[in-house]
């Protein structure tokens, strides 16, 4: 009797075990489609942000193709031009220094360490008098580099 009360207790464990398989895999499975809907979610929204990236590059493109060199240049110019009839304004300046790859710091519009630093070092590989001011040789040398990147 005693044999027959620990099989059936086996074969009701051996079941309950069964079950609790059955049940896990289940779980797992939802998981794996749960994760898979998000793949295929995020697949969807890179596809989309190619394709509007991709518009943004043709807008891109047309828009260079209406813009002549000989437009952009006459455009650079008269902005050098109105540059050299007046003082300099400080933004202007640290702009400058920054694109000549002689200035760090923010462009705050502040005269500070960092940009009276700036200036005594573009001074200084430019061969001219070290007084950390912007006086008009300087300018006339740094202006060169407030519209393009050199550095």
């Amino acid at each position: 009797m005693a044999r027959k009360i620990a099989v059936l207790a086996s074969l009701v464990v051996f079941v309950i075990g069964l079950t609790g398989c059955a049940t896990a895999r289940k779980q797992k499975e939802l998981e794996i489609q749960g994760l898979k809907n998000q793949v295929s979610v995020l697949e969807s929204q890179l596809q989309s942000r190619d394709e509007e990236i991709n518009s943004l590059r043709d807008a891109l493109a047309k828009q260079q193709e209406k813009e002549t060199p000989e437009a952009l240049a006459r455009v650079s110019k008269k902005s050098v031009i109105a540059e050299a009839k007046s003082r300099p304004k400080t933004k202007q300046v640290q702009i400058a220094l920054k694109n000549a790859g002689f200035y760090a710091g923010s462009i705050d519009a502040k005269i500070g360490r960092l940009t009276r630093a700036g200036i005594k070092a573009f001074q200084k590989a430019n061969n001219l008098t070290v007084t950390g001011k912007t006086d008009r040789q300087t300018w006339a040398l740094l202006k060169e580099n407030l519209y393009k990147k050199e550095k």
